[in-house]
């Protein structure tokens, strides 16, 4: 099918209207969008093949004398990215099923959403991308100033102006590379990255201005995952943000930063980046460790995860940014920098379904609870709740890397092909596994075990309903814990031929 990318961004846009104007049966309508827009996107994975290359292109010009194109397509990089999106929207709306006010808004925000990311994903012209990139952040904060928590405001507003400084560093970057080049397409940007040609038509045009243009794409990238020092917006956002929707915030929405990074940043600004090597290691491992060791001191459980979130893509970066080598006649380092990119690309979606699970059994806790999420508000659960804690304990392992489960084989990746690029950095980030099992740990102990408090006694178990829709998430890390070939098989090609057109 030739427009089948239009027709997957175009199908939430077009529930999200049916949503709005559907009143109580709004969750219903989302659910069947979001479930036919994962059966699409699951189809495309499996079409995409292992050659590595773009599939399902699109390309047509739309405002040529300003180099703008419509031009979408996907690889293995893409196309999972879509598979995660998808998901992630679905157990969104399955987590949504307490929203009694103004229903049609809040579903028909949640479509929009996954429209943005989807668009995001498949966007091969920084015009066109910019334009998902930015309506993403429109029905996020929404979605948090309308239905949030107590501080939903302020937080909204952090959320809001954090993510648009980074969008006008890229927007800014661009810009300049528009008028040095003529074209804003990503695909012939890196090309003339790779040949020099992009170097030679900035200095020409524009002068000593690369590692600005360079600092200006990281900062909006930066922002997003987020890396720190740019994270102090994650913590208070995923905190007053509904339930359900920090499930699309770290399921789908941090991922957008690390996919920017592969898709954007290393193939256009490699030198510059190269460059910068050494401090971006140096925030990697600080984003691992103090990521991980501000979620020890935590005492609720949405801020925890949220930083723990901050500490799993840590893991990412750290796989980026090692890579930042020249790779040419050196088969040992291609071999580290591609097991590091497989790790970091499968960290994305393993951390994107682990988290996003965890988020909705804390949704569950919250509406048994009353909307407590306090780790000194639980204790002994495992008497009351055995199978919500068994099932909730296979996500927490998943999420501390337990072997067998998908979230060790993503990290074992990464620290296999980090080690030999840079083992002093990747030493320091071991520190980060240590801390996040005493994390997982603490949770399990604080919140399952010990004694069982009265007002408890009598909170009900998971539904069947429940259990039959959580089954499959659960399976899933189990699948990937098991065969993570089923994914790597796929994102492997798209890896090689990355690597090989990046020059540092």
């Amino acid at each position: 099918m030739t427009h089948i990318l239009s027709l997957l961004t175009a199908l939430p846009v077009a529930g999200a209207v049916i949503a709005w104007m559907a009143g109580a049966r709004a969750r219903a309508v989302a659910l069947v969008v979001a479930l036919v827009t994962l059966a699409i996107s699951l189809w495309i994975w499996f079409s995409v093949g292992t050659g590595g290359g773009m599939a399902f292109v699109e390309r047509s010009a739309w405002v040529p004398d300003l180099g703008i194109e419509y031009h979408l397509g996907v690889d293995g990089l893409g196309a999972l990215m879509l598979v995660l999106a998808a998901l992630v929207t679905v157990i969104a709306v399955l987590a949504s099923r307490t929203v009694t006010r103004q229903t049609g808004l809040y579903f028909g925000l949640v479509l929009l959403l996954e429209s943005g990311l989807i668009g995001t994903f498949t966007a091969l012209n920084f015009f066109h991308w910019f334009l998902y990139w930015e309506l993403s952040l429109i029905p996020t904060f929404f979605l948090i100033r309308l239905w949030g928590g107590a501080r939903r405001g302020p937080a909204a507003t952090q959320f809001f102006v954090y993510t648009m400084v980074g969008s006008v560093g890229l927007l800014l970057s661009f810009l300049a590379l528009f008028v040095a080049t003529g074209g804003m397409d990503f695909v012939s940007l890196a090309h003339f990255a790779a040949s020099g040609e992009l170097h030679r038509l900035i200095e020409a045009r524009l002068g000593h201005v690369e590692m600005l243009l360079a600092c200006g794409v990281l900062l909006g990238f930066a922002v997003k995952v987020p890396m720190m020092p740019f994270h102090t917006w994650l913590p208070e956002t995923y905190s007053e943000a509904p339930t359900a929707i920090t499930i699309l915030l770290t399921g789908a929405m941090s991922k957008m930063g690390v996919y920017g990074l592969i898709r954007i940043a290393l193939p256009i600004f490699g030198r510059e980046m190269f460059a910068l090597r050494g401090l971006l290691l140096t925030l990697a491992v600080l984003t691992i460790v103090a990521g991980a060791w501000a979620a020890v001191v935590q005492t609720d459980l949405k801020r925890v995860f949220a930083y723990s979130s901050i500490n799993h893509l840590g893991y990412c970066l750290l796989a980026l940014f090692v890579v930042l080598l020249p790779m040419a006649g050196d088969p040992a380092r291609m071999l580290s920098a591609s097991a590091a990119l497989d790790g970091a690309i499968l960290q994305i979606f393993n951390h994107g379904l682990t988290a996003a699970t965890i988020f909705w059994f804390l949704c569950m806790m919250e509406e048994r609870s009353g909307g407590r999420l306090g780790m000194a508000d639980f204790g002994g659960l495992r008497k009351q709740v055995p199978v919500m804690c068994g099932l909730m304990g296979v996500a927490l392992f998943s999420s501390l890397g337990l072997p067998g489960l998908n979230g060790f084989v993503s990290e074992f990746l990464i620290f296999r092909g980090a080690f030999p690029l840079a083992w002093q950095w990747t030493t320091l980030a071991v520190l980060g596994l240590l801390i996040t099992a005493a994390v997982i740990l603490t949770v399990i102990q604080r919140v399952f075990s010990g004694p069982l408090r009265e007002e408890w006694t009598a909170m009900p178990d998971m539904t069947v309903a429940e259990r039959v829709s959580v089954a499959p998430a659960l399976l899933l890390m189990l699948l990937l814990g098991l065969a993570p070939q089923i994914v790597v098989g796929v994102i492997n090609p798209t890896v090689l031929r990355l690597i090989d057109g990046w020059r540092f």
